[in-house]
Formats: structure tokens, C-alpha cells, sequence
């Protein structure tokens, strides 16, 4: 059994496979942690892929609320994955990996504090959360972010990591100038050295 799961959380549109390849990377550098990469629960209306929520009609104002609607779809995904590795109920063993919209529902847990994660990461994201933040304050987060992202603008993982930190959230958060909005292989390795120092603590 392993000790800790990684569960990738993809963008929308997208699919599980689209990050399945850092945990084939990751292998070597995280022994004895398993690393799921599930589709997201809702087909994407626009083309092939998935979304954890809708994008139809979003706007600022109505996209928490998107997020939270989209709470109980999300946790049930990671609780049946977390089951499948012998880890139901092991929220303590758990880090988020996520990238872009899969980022949100990752800070969107991690600032709700729902579970007790051993950490999350956050590729391109942003927190869309609009009430007063209850995080684990165990919980310790890495935020990383191209400042040459044109979809979701690196401002927006500036302002994450300050209220994560206003709440108590150990935060590390990472900008590099000339990624856009995607993962890079300097942030790759970050992440998992990341990973690494939460699975020891």
C-alpha cells in the first residue's frame, strides 16, 4: 500500500491523461506515492474533455458559487480514489495537484479547510472563494504561476497566496516571467520537491 496519494486535477476541457505524465516523472523522486489523474466529473459542452464546473455564462460575481455547487461531485471523485488506494478517509496522506481550473477546486478545499490535506499545489489557478477563509492551518500550499499567462493572470495566484496567508496557510508561491499557462519543467520539479517536504513533516 502506498503511503500517500497525489490526485492530478486538470483544467477544463481536458482530461486525466493531460497530467498523468508528472506522476510517471515524479516516480522515482517520490517513492512508495501513488498518483491518480481522474477526468473531471462533467462533460466540457464546448468540445471533447471534461470540467469540474461550468463555464457557460461565468462571470466574477457567479463563479463561487460555481465552485461551490461543484463540492460534492469533486469530493466524491477524490474519496473513491482514496478508497481505491487503501486510503479511504486518509486526508492526511492526500496532496491536490492542480492546473488552472483544477487549481480552483484545489484552493477552493484547501481555504474551506473540508479536509486535512498534507498539502496542495496550485499550477495557474486562482481562489475563487467568497466568504472567510477556515483553512487546516496544517496545511501547507505551493502556488505556482507564469506571469506571461494569458487565460488566468499570475495576479491572481498573488492574491491566493495573500489571503491563504492572512488565514494562517504556510504559503509558497512561485511566478516565472516568461510562462504562460501552462506547467513548465522548472515548476514540475518545484512541485515535487514540494511534495517531498510535506510527506516528511
Amino acid at each position: 500500500m502506498a503511503k500517500a496519494l497525489v490526485i492530478f486535477l486538470h483544467g477544463v476541457g481536458s482530461n486525466g491523461d493531460d497530467l498523468a505524465g508528472l506522476g510517471q516523472h515524479w516516480a522515482s523522486l517520490l517513492p512508495d506515492v501513488a498518483f491518480a489523474s481522474p477526468n473531471a466529473p462533467y462533460p466540457f459542452e464546448h468540445a471533447m474533455g471534461y470540467q469540474w464546473f461550468s463555464l457557460t455564462g461565468i462571470t466574477p460575481e457567479n463563479r463561487p458559487a460555481r465552485v461551490r455547487e461543484a463540492r460534492a461531485a469533486f469530493d466524491e471523485t477524490l474519496q473513491q480514489l482514496m478508497a481505491q488506494h487503501g486510503l479511504a478517509d486518509a486526508w492526511d496522506k492526500v496532496i491536490l495537484v492542480g492546473f488552472s481550473q483544477g487549481s480552483i477546486m484545489a484552493l477552493d478545499a484547501l481555504a474551506q479547510g473540508r479536509h486535512p490535506l498534507a498539502g496542495v499545489v496550485a499550477f495557474s489557478g486562482r481562489l475563487s472563494f467568497d466568504g472567510a477563509l477556515t483553512p487546516a492551518s496544517h496545511t501547507p500550499a505551493l502556488l505556482i504561476h507564469g506571469k506571461a499567462d494569458g487565460v488566468i493572470p499570475y495576479s491572481e495566484s498573488e492574491s491566493a497566496a495573500q489571503r491563504l496567508q492572512a488565514a494562517g496557510v504556510t504559503v509558497e508561491a512561485r511566478f516565472e516571467a516568461a510562462t504562460g499557462h501552462t506547467i513548465s519543467s522548472q515548476g514540475a520539479m518545484q512541485a515535487a520537491a514540494f511534495i517531498a517536504q510535506c510527506l516528511q513533516d
